[in-house]
């Protein structure tokens, strides 16, 4: 991890469950973190809640992933703050349940938005970043074991993450195409994708919860995760990482 000491990360949903838990491990890593959220506010008491050693290193800025506008701002507020991006975790995500058949279409296209384009927009500014710098960063994707395996859910309880799991399939898709286009042009910069199975976050509804009998991972889990993949040699990438907790009655 010596590498990566007084480096900058930029974490997107960075303010709560997940992303907090990344900001919170790589902040403890020794590495400055740029935490972006809709929320600004959860991150600035999120920061305030930190150990004394560590309020220094987390710096909090407002953006919408979903919006390309916003993410140009914000990333290139970055550059001329803290003079690049080493390491981006894209972590922002929605999972607005929804119907297929008759649900409402614009809630979809804001998954679609946040859930992939979000990825595509930020990933664009920190290639940029690095590749100008000349600088061998990593990229990391948080997926789902539901970008993997498509769960049969019983006949009387509505299918309702049909487009969440879409845009989670094209998360696995976009990691190996990375990999391909990071080759091409003829860097170092590694990818890696992260699939957690069920984790204790409020994403978790009560269906998830009844069924699960209390077999969740936390959101450290997968920080440590994070950390796994940071601290390989240059030449090995981990490219993806699916975690389970043990007994998971999730496909």
């Amino acid at each position: 991890m010596e590498r990566w000491c007084s480096k900058v990360a930029v974490v997107t949903g960075a303010s709560k469950g997940i992303g907090a838990a990344i900001v919170h491990c790589l902040l403890k890593n020794g590495i400055r973190v740029v935490g972006l959220s809709r929320n600004v506010e959860n991150m600035e008491q999120f920061r305030n809640e930190l150990p004394l050693e560590l309020q220094p290193l987390l710096s909090a800025l407002k953006c919408n992933v979903g919006d390309a506008e916003c993410v140009n701002k914000t990333f290139d507020e970055i550059e001329r703050k803290y003079g690049g991006i080493d390491i981006l975790v894209n972590s922002a995500g929605i999972m607005n349940p929804n119907s297929l058949l008759t649900g409402d279409v614009a809630a979809m296209q804001e998954i679609l938005q946040t859930n992939v384009l979000g990825v595509v927009h930020c990933t664009q500014k920190a290639f940029s970043s690095m590749r100008q710098r000349k600088f061998d960063g990593h990229v990391f994707i948080l997926n789902s074991i539901l970008g993997h395996n498509i769960p049969i859910f019983p006949k009387d309880i509505p299918p309702m993450l049909g487009m969440y799991i879409a845009s989670k399939w094209a998360i696995k898709a976009l990691t190996e195409y990375y990999r391909q286009e990071f080759r091409h042009f003829d860097t170092k910069i590694k990818v890696t994708s992260i699939s957690p199975g069920i984790t204790d976050t409020t994403l978790i509804d009560g269906y998830a919860r009844s069924y699960s009998d209390g077999n969740f991972l936390n959101a450290n889990d997968i920080a440590e995760s994070i950390l796994y993949a940071l601290a390989t040699p240059s030449h090995v990438q981990i490219h993806e990482v699916i975690v389970k907790p043990v007994a998971e009655f999730i496909v």
